[in-house]
């Protein structure tokens, strides 16, 4: 029987250590130490009594120059899902393995079963289940109304080493796996769901999938913190990391991409939950500007850069008189530093004196703001709540605030304006930079600092 000795690895981010101890010296992470009994193994660069370099000899590798060799490109092939495909790069790329991760509830499983209908018209495909019965993905493949339901091959089995064996037997091209934390390897004595087996289990995976072109989707849990459940080795290994999450109305779902070794990593996409499974949305922007008929102070539109696509979305501000001698600065979805940014350059270059004015900024529909072209929408939604003056709904704005008080350009301002003219906004607060292209249909006031753009917003309150 092998021998076994103890190990002590960190859930969050897989470090280990001789003992236990409270605190993870790796990520800081507090109680995430946990004991795991793992089997004593021989050595992978050479077994007993021989060396590493004798156990190589009769390797089948081959060391070649980059010259030699032969560059050819993959062609990709549909998830079945438009919106899908796109945030993936532009179709799922043969070998790779994706990890698809999110809250419980999210419609993970929903997704990939949807999409799995679709790959099985053209290719073998595969849905290993770790957690529900064959019976239950039937009845929910069936309640879906999934397509191609006689092709699909499904099997309950949580042993990468049968799953693998099933997949060489079935000849399978296509092969989801729901989910990671529940495979096991048989060297790997440590229960399902620890981080040696998660990273174990997706090592296998990879390998197979680099060497014999099949294509894994995995399904993986997060933790409280909302972060992949199992060691950071796991985002490694994989090729793309996307998170399926709700918005602030729950029927709807926001798809995000973290890391895209085939495309890019910013990228995202909306679907509407309904009984029938996730319906694609193809104008998320009417989404996030939903707003009532009448005009409100202290709400703005500004438009994001979302991967490769405009969004636009609604600044909300709130400025009220303080009743602390320190007065409040909350955000919830926009940077807090940039925030204190902005309200020291309004009152530097504005003249506006907030020091005593509880200030709340918030983006609506639950989207947090990466990029600074909000910065503008941001200010001028302040000094609207500030001054009790409403912006117009057809106003749109964005733009980059300097500590001097200069309005910087944002990228893409000409694909911007034209989301914000579709969505039928007819004026737009832009920096000058951005608007030396005129486009029919919408109206553009050029600013180059703080002092132009409060004298546009005089000119378009109400």
């Amino acid at each position: 029987m092998a021998k076994t000795k103890r190990a002590y690895v960190c859930s969050d981010c897989g470090a280990d250590f001789p003992r236990w101890q409270g605190q993870c010296s790796a990520c800081a992470a507090w109680n995430t130490i946990t004991e795991f009994t793992i089997p004593k193994t021989k050595s992978a660069l050479g077994g007993a009594g021989g060396s590493a370099a004798s156990s190589y000899a009769g390797s089948s590798t081959k060391v070649q120059t980059l010259s030699d060799v032969e560059s050819k490109d993959l062609p990709r092939f549909s998830s079945g899902i438009s919106e899908l495909d796109r945030v993936l790069g532009g179709g799922i790329v043969p070998g790779s393995v994706l990890l698809l991760c999110g809250d419980p509830g999210a419609g993970k499983s929903t997704l990939l079963l949807q999409s799995i209908g679709a790959v099985a018209e053209s290719r073998q495909a595969l849905y290993v289940s770790g957690e529900e019965s064959i019976h239950q993905i039937s009845q929910r493949a069936k309640r879906l109304a999934t397509p191609n339901i006689d092709k699909i091959q499904v099997v309950a089995e949580t042993s990468v080493e049968q799953i693998l064996n099933h997949v060489v037997e079935q000849k399978v091209s296509f092969v989801i796996i729901d989910s990671i934390q529940t495979m096991t390897v048989a060297h790997n004595e440590s229960a399902a769901g620890s981080p040696s087996q998660v990273k174990e289990s997706a090592a296998a995976l990879t390998r197979f999938a680099k060497t014999e072109g099949v294509t894994f989707m995995i399904v993986g849990h997060i933790n409280k913190d909302s972060n992949v459940a199992g060691p950071m080795q796991l985002i490694h290994i994989v090729d793309g990391l996307f998170a399926l999450s709700s918005t602030s109305d729950e029927k709807f779902r926001v798809l995000r991409t973290s890391k895209n070794r085939f495309g890019a990593d910013s990228e995202s996409c909306f679907f509407a939950m309904t009984e029938t499974g996730m319906k694609q949305v193809k104008n998320p922007s009417a989404i996030f500007l939903s707003r009532s008929n009448k005009n409100h102070a202290g709400s703005v539109c500004t438009t994001l850069w979302e991967g490769t696509r405009p969004l636009l979305v609604e600044i909300q501000a709130l400025c009220n008189q303080s009743m602390t001698e320190v007065p409040r600065r909350l955000s919830v979805g926009y940077d807090s530093n940039r925030l204190a940014m902005s309200i020291a350059v309004l009152a530097r270059h504005g003249g506006v004196m907030l020091s005593d004015m509880d200030i709340f900024v918030n983006c609506v529909g639950g989207i947090r703001i990466e990029e600074t072209s909000a910065d503008l929408s941001v200010l001028l939604a302040i000094f609207s709540s500030f001054k009790n003056a409403p912006i117009p709904q057809d106003v749109l704005v964005f733009g980059e605030i300097g500590l001097n008080g200069d309005i910087r350009p944002s990228a893409n301002g000409v694909e911007r304006i034209r989301e914000a003219a579709k969505q039928g906004f007819t004026r737009a607060i832009i920096p000058k930079a951005n608007a030396s292209r005129p486009l029919p249909g919408i109206e553009i006031m050029p600013v180059e600092d703080l002092q132009e753009a409060l004298a546009a917003f005089e000119r378009v309150a109400v």
